[in-house]
């Protein structure tokens, strides 16, 4: 049987060509290309879409025009053999696959495609002949339509040149290329070429005993710890060591040091002090500050005011893939106080290469890692809605909760309201609550599955937009963030569901923090919440000092 305009053993010898040997995959493959694309309607562009990385992407390129580089084939490997024929314009196409149903009458191809025995073990020249006699009759095929997404060409992305490794790549990697993030498949320390040396080497520092330390110069902090009681530096860089330090020396196990007399590296090289101080000044942002003086070659942050943490995890992802630097923090949207610490950041050497240096200050950029947002104090309106409560058949508890929630981070509930279950009735409270002047509004309850939860519908009648419904948080995977529109400004809605009537801390209190302090929360925000998003509803809550939420 030919495959296309090719007898069976000119495609074996095509094959052989372009594959480097006549595999069976490849030749099956090459009459499921011409099953398929005999059923395209003739004179269109077509388009492929090929589920295994294994031979059958080679059918495509020898009887096609198509191929990853013009991106006309698309390889998703899905480990089925298996490929798809479309119309480039609307996705409208075939799929062709290796049926196993159909392979009982050719043993030799089962046993080869099922993998029943060693290939030592196969006999070839059967082999061949069953898939020349069986063609694309062991195959089965069904139409398929391919998405719009797939279907899209992409302009040209933003190239940026990565500063660890000086080469081009597509800025939406993030701040370094994906090699430099770890993925590229060398082992050892990569060199990248038109760098100087290892960037890993020290400059050639001279130690001196501690004796002949005297009346020199620290070269940097020298830690002393007493198991239990302290950790701190001894020394501090610039101290100069006195006949009385010798002892303390020894004590520290410090029979060499490095003095800064004796050590003075050219410009090509940058001490840890210098190098952390020029990290936080590009790190820190709006309501931050930092330690001015090193201590042990490490900056610490602190809050400058009360407020929520934004950091940029991008950007710390990339500075940490740098070599030889490192920055911790505490989670990004976390509360923090006034004073308080949250991150630190050193250098891991005591002298950064000039090249590394300047790497990991353009991984930064112009742009602050981590700032602290105040909070603003919002007018928050309240609707209750519950026909149960509505009636007085149950007592409200939820307003008081909200009110505290609210009071504990600086904004007050202005008005408050209780609705039955009914769309009109909710639509028209919203309608009320902004007219008091309320900036957001907190609903409750109503946003489940049952007949009676009509609280989102309410809302998107009166106006709600940018609705997301549902998010991988326990307790709280019922709640709803929109926002509504009143006299062109922009009021935040925030949608409990009724868990946060018995547990202690739910999603609210994950989201109230972030909506006071400006941040717009989007699907991906909701869905990076998953991890951490569990709660272990312990009996003494301990929260936020707890992992939940992070």
């Amino acid at each position: 049987m030919n495959i296309g305009p090719h007898t069976f053993e000119e495609f074996k010898q095509k094959a052989k060509d372009f594959h480097g040997y006549p595999a069976p995959g490849l030749l099956i493959g090459g009459y499921m290309v011409e099953a398929a694309r005999s059923l395209l309607p003739k004179d269109i562009l077509f388009e492929a879409v090929v589920e295994t990385s294994k031979c059958l992407p080679d059918a495509v390129q020898i009887l096609t025009p198509l191929s990853t580089g013009n991106s006309w084939m698309k390889v998703i490997n899905l480990g089925r053999y298996a490929l798809s024929l479309y119309d480039k314009f609307t996705g409208e196409g075939h799929r062709i696959f290796v049926d196993t149903n159909r392979l009982e009458d050719w043993p030799e191809i089962r046993s080869w495609f099922l993998k029943l025995k060693p290939k030592k073990d196969q006999d070839s020249d059967r082999l061949f002949a069953e898939i020349e006699e069986a063609g694309h009759t062991i195959c089965s095929t069904h139409p398929v339509t391919i998405p719009q997404r797939m279907l899209q060409r992409h302009s040209m992305r933003e190239i940026r040149i990565c500063p660890a490794c000086n080469e081009a790549y597509p800025a939406s990697d993030g701040g370094i290329c994906r090699g430099c993030q770890g993925e590229a498949p060398y082992l050892g320390v990569w060199q990248a070429p038109g760098t100087d040396g290892d960037d890993r080497a020290l400059p050639p520092l001279r130690a001196v005993p501690v004796e002949e330390a005297v009346g020199k110069t620290a070269l940097h902090d020298m830690t002393r710890i007493e198991p239990g009681v302290s950790k701190g530096p001894e020394f501090k860089a610039g101290q100069n060591f006195g006949v009385g330090d010798l002892c303390r020396l020894h004590q520290m196990g410090r029979a060499h040091v490095f003095v800064a007399e004796d050590n003075i590296p050219g410009d090509e090289w940058v001490h840890e002090n210098d190098a952390v101080l020029a990290f936080a000044r590009r790190m820190a942002g709006p309501g931050v500050t930092h330690t001015q003086t090193p201590n042990e070659g490490k900056i610490e942050f602190h809050a400058e005011r009360t407020g929520l943490l934004r950091l940029d995890r991008d950007i710390l992802r990339a500075f940490n893939m740098v070599p030889d630097v490192m920055c911790a923090t505490r989670h990004h949207a976390i509360m923090v106080e006034q004073g308080k610490g949250f991150a630190g950041c050193r250098a891991i050497p005591l002298y950064l290469p000039q090249a590394g240096f300047q790497r990991a200050l353009a991984v930064l950029g112009a742009a602050p890692l981590f700032e602290v947002l105040p909070l603003r104090s919002a007018n928050i309106g309240v609707l209750v809605t519950g026909t149960e409560v509505f009636k007085g058949l149950v007592q409200d508890k939820f307003e008081p909760v909200i009110r505290s929630k609210a009071e504990a981070l600086g904004s007050r509930v202005t008005a408050s309201c209780v609705v039955p279950d009914d769309r009109a009735a909710i639509t028209q409270a919203v309608e009320e609550l902004l007219e008091q002047g309320c900036d957001m509004l907190i609903t409750t309850a109503g946003l489940s599955v049952d007949p009676g939860d009509v609280t989102r519908p309410g809302l998107l009648d009166a106006g709600l937009t940018d609705a997301l419904h549902g998010m991988p948080v326990l307790p709280g995977a019922m709640t709803l963030v929109g926002r509504l529109t009143n006299n062109e400004t922009d009021v935040p809605v925030l949608g409990v569901p009724a868990c946060a009537l018995f547990h202690k801390t739910t999603s609210l209190d994950l989201l109230l923090p972030r909506l006071l302090a400006g941040l717009d929360i989007t699907r991906r925000d909701l869905a990076d919440m998953a991890e951490g998003g569990y709660c272990l509803g312990c009996k003494s809550c301990t929260f936020p000092k707890c992992p939940f939420g992070k």
